[in-house]
Formats: structure tokens, C-alpha cells, sequence
């Protein structure tokens, strides 16, 4: 394995454990940008190359100029042996946190994924979690570390970028900093100011619910206001017109989002691991889920109600969760294109920023489809040149949001 080092001849990297992912990477990249020298392991071979080609495997806006300086200068590079972490001062884990088919939380993604290097850690070492976690996951890994005869500093410092601003964000936003011992927060501390001045000093449980309760309170954001405009909607009123008076020029209700598909990996995971936490005794979000889950089923139950979809062929523009994004992940997109494909002649789905083989450009969809509904708010869906029925919920293309 090739070495990254000091200048001095110090073998102390950081690795990134999960390191080629969407926010391993622009940590990685960020770090080498202010002369750390990274290793990124990660068990995606394709990305690793990738990564190691000074490629961005993904979309991230302003990363792929510093990647390619820092792969080229030797401050940072991919690999798939877990050896490496041996070489570390600091270790970093990234890794998903998935809930699965009952919505119940995996706790033990993070310790499985720091199980894998187990045997390369070593005494001294501070370990940081980043990923989001059910509550009680760092107390987990410490024990599972304690067990392993290991003697390391273990803290827990949430990720906070929003897809899209990564290499703003890592630069710009207060980074909360948790460890039980003083020692372990004051190391990373360190760390992060590499990155960030303002820092946030919790204990590891606070944090972990500070992360979960952030996704959180924009997912029930997200479901006050698409249930707002399902009422107006069904009042056969435009919530795009009373949106703009409830928010002008009054500070107080500036943060009422617009109407539209909450997706992504984070939102609604971390919105069942908060209910997972309080033994499902969370009524709100669960509210928030049959909202935001349900819009789908809402938009195609009122499309039958104004066309014969059976005879129509319509055409969803926007695949990813979100707008100016490649990442599907568990964009509803797909969702609504499930449910139409039961009720449509045919179903034609298409997107700019996503690669996958079974969309079409869009100018064959807008040449062959009757209907069109914007699934993701893209920018290049904001003036489309047709004069076929639009449906568009986000209100991007000014006509409003009446369905």
C-alpha cells in the first residue's frame, strides 16, 4: 500500500473509514486542502479507483479541482485494505446507518464497520464518529472497543453539510464536538479547527439526538407543509399564491418550505430512529412519514381524478431526491413512477444529472409524453418548451401548484 506522510517522515494520516462516500469524501478533500495528509478506505473498489484517478465518483459542486490537486500532490489517496488504519493518528468513520424493512434502526452498522479494523487500531488513537447514529451507538463502540482490549479516544462529531454545499459547509458551520473525556474533546476539537473556528461542546448522547433531532425538525417541515397544500389543494386554491403572502415580509413564518417530495437518505431514517428511540412513542413524526410517504399516492390519486391516465403516457422529469442532484437515494420519484406505471399507458422518466439507462433525454420525453410531472425541482425544468400539461408541485415553473 502506498504511504501518505509528514514532511518530518511521521507515518500520521488521517483515515476515513467509508472514505469515497458523499460525505466521507468532501471531508477527505477538505482536510487535504488545508496540507492534511488522508487516506480514504473504503470497500467500493470502482470508487477507490475512481478516486484515486482524481475523479469525483459523484456530483459535489467545488470538489473536483481540490481533489484532483490533492490526489495529485500526494495528499490523499483511496484504498480498500483496512490496514491502513494502523498508520493513523486520527480515524474517522462514515459509514450509512440504514433502518430496515420495519423502520426499526440497525445500531450496529458503525461497530460492525470499525469490527472489519479492529485488529490495525491501536492504543492512542482518536476515533471520531461521524456518522448519524441511534443514541447510545458511541457508548456501543466503546464498550466494543474496551472489549477488544483497546485503549482509544472515542468521539462523536455529527456531519452537518447538506448535500450540494459540502465544500462550503465543512468550512463554514459550527462543527459539534462530543467525548466523554476531556482528553478525547479537546483532540478533536483539534481536529476540526483545521476545518472550522466555532465549535460545539456536547456529551455523546446530547449530540447524538442533537443530529437525529435536526433531519427530524426538517422532515416534519417538510410533511406541515405539504399537508398544507394538500388542504388548499383539495379546496381547489393555489398554496403556491398563499405561501407568498403568509411569507412576505414577515419574519415569522420565513421558514414555511414550499410543497414537494421529502426524500433523500437522511430525512426519514433518521425521523424512525428518533421514534425508535422513544419507544415509538412519537406520534408527530409518524404523522410526518404517512405526510411526506403519502404524497405520491396523493399526486396520482388526483391526476385520475382530472385525466384518463390509461390512455395517457406521462412523463416524470426528475428522478434524484432533490434538485441539482445526481443521488437517488430514496427519491419518491421512483415511487410515484411505481404507482403510475399501474395507472399510465406508459410512464417515461427522465434527468439531466442522473446516468441510468432506463430514462430517456428530455427532449424524446417532452416529444412523446401527454402529461408531464416534475418529480425533482431541477433548474432545467423551470421554462420547458411545451405545451403539454405540466404538473408541478414545487411551483418552480412560476404556473403555480394547483393539481
Amino acid at each position: 500500500m502506498s504511504r501518505l506522510g509528514r514532511a518530518d517522515g511521521g507515518l500520521v494520516p488521517t483515515v476515513i473509514i467509508g472514505g469515497c462516500g458523499r460525505v466521507g469524501l468532501p471531508l477527505g478533500i477538505a482536510l487535504a486542502s488545508r496540507g492534511l495528509p488522508v487516506v480514504l478506505y473504503d470497500i467500493n473498489e470502482a470508487a477507490v479507483e475512481t478516486v484515486n484517478s482524481g475523479v469525483l465518483p459523484f456530483d459535489e459542486p467545488d470538489a473536483a479541482e481540490p481533489l484532483a490537486a490533492a490526489v495529485r500532490d500526494g495528499r490523499l489517496l483511496a484504498v480498500t485494505d483496512p490496514a491502513c488504519v494502523a498508520e493513523a493518528e486520527t480515524v474517522v468513520v462514515i459509514v450509512g446507518t440504514p433502518v430496515d424493512e420495519h423502520l426499526n434502526p440497525d445500531i450496529g452498522a458503525v461497530p460492525r464497520a470499525i469490527e472489519l479494523c479492529a485488529d490495525h487500531l491501536r492504543d492512542g488513537q482518536l476515533l471520531i464518529l461521524r456518522s448519524t447514529v441511534h443514541p447510545g451507538v458511541t457508548a456501543l463502540t466503546e464498550k466494543m472497543l474496551a472489549g477488544h482490549g483497546l485503549d482509544l479516544d472515542v468521539a462523536f462529531c455529527p456531519e452537518r453539510i447538506a448535500e450540494g454545499r459540502a465544500m462550503t459547509e465543512l468550512f463554514s458551520l459550527p462543527q459539534i464536538v462530543a467525548a466523554r473525556t476531556e482528553r478525547a474533546y479537546l483532540r478533536s476539537e483539534a481536529f476540526f479547527r483545521h476545518l472550522t473556528e466555532q465549535t460545539v461542546r456536547l456529551v455523546p448522547e446530547e449530540a447524538e439526538l442533537a443530529k437525529l433531532f435536526t433531519n427530524t425538525w426538517r422532515y416534519i417541515k417538510f410533511a406541515a407543509a405539504n399537508q398544507f397544500w394538500m388542504m388548499t389543494n383539495d379546496a381547489g386554491l393555489d398554496f403556491d399564491r398563499i405561501r407568498g403572502a403568509i411569507t412576505y415580509d414577515y419574519p415569522r413564518a420565513a421558514d414555511l418550505p414550499g410543497p414537494g417530495f421529502a426524500a433523500g437518505p437522511c430525512l426519514l431514517k433518521d425521523t424512525m430512529q428518533l421514534a425508535a428511540f422513544s419507544r415509538n412513542n412519537f406520534a408527530l413524526g409518524h404523522s410526518a412519514m404517512l405526510v411526506n410517504e403519502g404524497l405520491p399516492l396523493y399526486l396520482a390519486a388526483r391526476l385520475e381524478t382530472r385525466y384518463d391516465l390509461s390512455r395517457l403516457t406521462v412523463g416524470i422529469l426528475g428522478m434524484a431526491f432533490k434538485a441539482g442532484s445526481d443521488d437517488t437515494r430514496a427519491s419518491l420519484s421512483f415511487k410515484l413512477r411505481k404507482i403510475l406505471a399501474l395507472k399510465a399507458r406508459e410512464t417515461l422518466c427522465s434527468d439531466p444529472y442522473v446516468v441510468d439507462d432506463r430514462f430517456l433525454p428530455l427532449d424524446e420525453v417532452l416529444r412523446c409524453a401527454d402529461l408531464l410531472v416534475i418529480g425533482a425541482p431541477h433548474p432545467e425544468y423551470r421554462d420547458l418548451p411545451t405545451g403539454t400539461p405540466v404538473v408541478d408541485i414545487w411551483g418552480i415553473s412560476g404556473r403555480g401548484t394547483l393539481v
